[in-house]
């Protein structure tokens, strides 16, 4: 037998001792968790029995209103007295003639939302990582988390007063404009005054990933002579990526879940042809006009919506990520 299919043979015999011992070891250590777990399950309910049913109770039980979607609900009936209507508001809703105009709207602020504001938090933190005075870094983010903590309804009032006629903004730009009546002008409000008050406290994930890139690297790039720029690409870009990508398919997952709160706060009736979106519409329709199944069947129809952006979005950078996705 020549030598080489000799070493072939040998190799592949190895390979297959080996493969058989990673099982063995897995099955090993799979039966010694179990026999832990039987051992000490008494600290396992004591732990993670609150915490399940919290989430049985306040998550998955109240999913069941989902039903009256599909119901004429009356609140005095319940859910299991009220008569059954099958898709007869989710036909509703998509037929009627403003449903491409809600639809558009929201769309437009998620995306522009995300396309402006989720690089935002990624170039704060690298720019926070270039100063080297951790005194004066500090104070830097101390202010950029600052506006994290103020409610949406105070910001929104903040906005009204700052774009108002008499507001410092037109005293600057020595006009009376009044802004919140410019439909045009909604988007760039909205997404803006959401970036000043959230990029700072998103880009703390970022910060804290930036601490972990080797210095040896970045040592060894400046002393070669590598730019910021190529700093940047070589040694701390590595270190956030994988971060970056999770945080992404996050969002653009959750393109439809916009809150109503802000987009009815800075709503005016002269720029309801851009503030009226789907969350706000279910407000108005469900909570001010107690059509309760209506606006179900339209939440409904936003989260699954939702629910396919996430599968999309997530297959797609699977495949530009080699691989790797949620």
């Amino acid at each position: 037998m020549p030598y080489f299919t000799y070493a072939n043979e040998n190799y592949a015999n190895v390979k297959l001792g080996r493969g058989y011992m990673n099982t063995k070891v897995k099955d090993n250590s799979m039966h010694n968790t179990l026999v832990y777990v039987k051992q000490h399950w008494q600290l396992y309910v004591f732990f993670l029995g609150p915490a399940l049913l919290l989430t049985i109770v306040f998550r998955y039980i109240p999913m069941g209103g989902i039903l009256i979607a599909f119901q004429k609900y009356n609140p005095f009936k319940g859910i299991l007295g009220s008569e059954w209507v099958g898709l007869k508001y989710f036909e509703q809703f998509l037929s009627s003639p403003d449903f491409m105009q809600y639809l558009a709207n929201t769309l437009k602020l998620s995306i522009f939302g995300l396309l402006w504001g989720f690089p935002m938090p990624i170039i704060l933190a690298l720019l926070l990582n270039r100063i080297a005075s951790s005194k004066i870094k500090q104070k830097i983010q101390l202010v950029l988390y600052m506006p994290n903590f103020i409610s949406v309804i105070v910001l929104c009032g903040m906005v009204r007063i700052l774009l108002s006629v008499t507001g410092p903004f037109n005293m600057l730009l020595g006009t009376n404009i009044n802004f919140l009546t410019i439909p045009a002008a909604f988007r760039p409000i909205y997404i803006i005054s959401g970036i000043w008050q959230g990029a700072g406290w998103a880009s703390i994930m970022y910060t804290a990933a930036l601490s972990n890139a080797s210095k040896e690297l970045k040592e060894a790039a400046q002393i070669d002579g590598a730019n910021i720029w190529q700093q940047i690409k070589a040694v701390e870009w590595p270190a956030i990526k994988d971060m970056v990508v999770i945080q992404f398919i996050l969002q653009a997952g959750n393109i439809m879940s916009i809150g109503f709160e802000k987009a009815y706060a800075l709503q005016s009736d002269m720029n309801l042809a851009s503030s009226e979106i789907i969350a706000t519409y279910v407000y108005k329709k469900g909570l001010l006009n107690g059509d309760y199944s209506y606006a179900t069947a339209v939440g409904l129809f936003n989260t699954i919506v939702n629910v396919i952006l996430l599968i999309v979005v997530n297959k797609i950078v699977e495949k530009l990520n080699d691989g790797q996705g949620l």
